[in-house]
């Protein structure tokens, strides 16, 4: 195993009624300001429990965070948070909103241009405002990392930054909370932490059982519970297990001591950025697309893939190797979410548009190995027409 240092001071509050604690987490003279999303946390009350547990104090409000949060969108948010000398703010939303928050966090008290935010990585950010989140849709473990991926949709930019200053304070995990969320966005999410996994885990072998073990009873709890939240929106303990299980899979733990990928990932961004497509979406089309080309390079993870998460242990090494992507491609499939280009109306225009954005931002050796030149990139994305 790799050497590595876990770090995360996120604290979770996890179960009904959580968002009432707002009220011991939140400062008492906290001017807060709380960001939102596209309406369903006020349809469904969520943000009249936050208010109401969030009492006396001073509150302010934005929302219309979009899903691939917008910079252009965000900036609205850090002038008013300027403007109103707000020093606490409250993320009420999913991933979206809170990679938002994080950037508004860290913009807030940024002397440069914000942009410098995503150009840097996150290296811009000096401090930041505090933060606290109350999460209510299952997808990005954003309530318990310190990483966000922003568009600017100016330029078709879409970049990740990360920082240790902007790791939430807490976060309210409320399942109840993701009861009335639509089907598509919570077969989304399952498939989001399902890859988010699969990024850590399907590398190369470094002798991690533990890490391993993890990641395994992740993904088959993924693959056992998500059909059931779509089939049952009301079962409390099927999201109660999907929420914690999107949260573990991206805090970091499971990648402490492991080689990542992150390929997938970065493709999928530019695909979200140039054609508009749902993050998840592109991830399904990738991934597939992804372990076929690299099957030699991730031959062992693979092998071990097919055989404890998926339960193939006959054939001969290519036999289960093509039968694991292809169950890969059935469970994402099943959710209702296709894992084609051409299902999305998409063809070979795009693969030189995407290879021209990652060579645009330099990201021309991507993968565990550094690997991932854009010639394996055109492969990826031919095999995913």
């Amino acid at each position: 195993m790799l050497n590595f240092d876990f770090q995360n001071p996120t604290r979770i509050v996890f179960g009904q009624g959580s968002i009432a604690k707002l009220d011991k987490l939140v400062p008492e003279a906290a001017r807060v300001l709380i960001l939102s999303g596209g309406g369903s946390a006020a349809r469904n009350g969520t943000l009249d429990e936050v208010r109401t547990a969030l009492g006396k104090r001073s509150l302010f409000e934005f929302a219309g965070v979009e899903p691939n949060p917008a910079y252009e969108t965000l900036l609205g948010a850090v002038e008013l948070a300027r403007r109103e000398q707000v020093d606490f703010l409250l993320a009420v939303g999913g991933g979206s909103v809170i990679d938002g928050t994080k950037f508004v966090a860290g913009a807030i008290p940024l002397a440069g241009d914000p942009w410098e935010i995503l150009t840097s990585g996150g290296k811009a950010i000096k401090e930041a405002l505090p933060f606290g989140t109350v999460l209510t849709l299952p997808a990005t473990g954003s309530e318990m990392n310190n990483g966000s991926v922003i568009t600017r949709k100016a330029t078709q930019d879409k970049l990740p930054f990360s920082s240790r200053h902007v790791f939430p304070q807490f976060s309210l995990l409320d399942p109840t909370r993701t009861f009335s969320l639509p089907a598509r966005q919570v077969a989304n999410g399952i498939v989001d932490a399902f890859v988010h996994v699969v990024e850590q885990y399907v590398t190369y072998p470094a002798d991690a059982k533990v890490q391993d073990r993890f990641a395994e009873g992740l993904l088959l709890t993924l693959i056992e519970t998500g059909p059931q939240t779509l089939i049952r929106p009301d079962d409390y303990a099927a999201r109660a297990n999907l929420m914690w299980t999107a949260t573990m899979a991206l805090n970091g733990l499971i990648a402490a001591g492991v080689p990542q990928d992150w390929a997938t990932h970065l493709i999928g961004h530019e695909l979200t950025a140039l054609y508009g497509l749902d993050h998840a979406r592109t991830l399904a089309i990738v991934l597939p697309a992804m372990l076929h080309v690299r099957r030699e390079a991730k031959r062992e993870k693979l092998l071990q893939y097919a055989e404890r998460v998926w339960g193939i242990a006959s054939g001969n090494e290519a036999e289960r190797i093509d039968t694991a992507i292809a169950r890969t491609r059935e469970f994402f499939e099943g959710l209702g979410i296709k894992t084609r280009l051409v299902d999305y109306g998409l063809g070979p225009e795009v693969i030189e548009a995407v290879i021209a954005r990652l060579q645009a931002h330099g990201m021309v050796a991507l993968g565990e190995r550094r690997e991932i030149t854009p010639e394996v990139v055109r492969a990826v994305l031919q095999g995913a027409l």
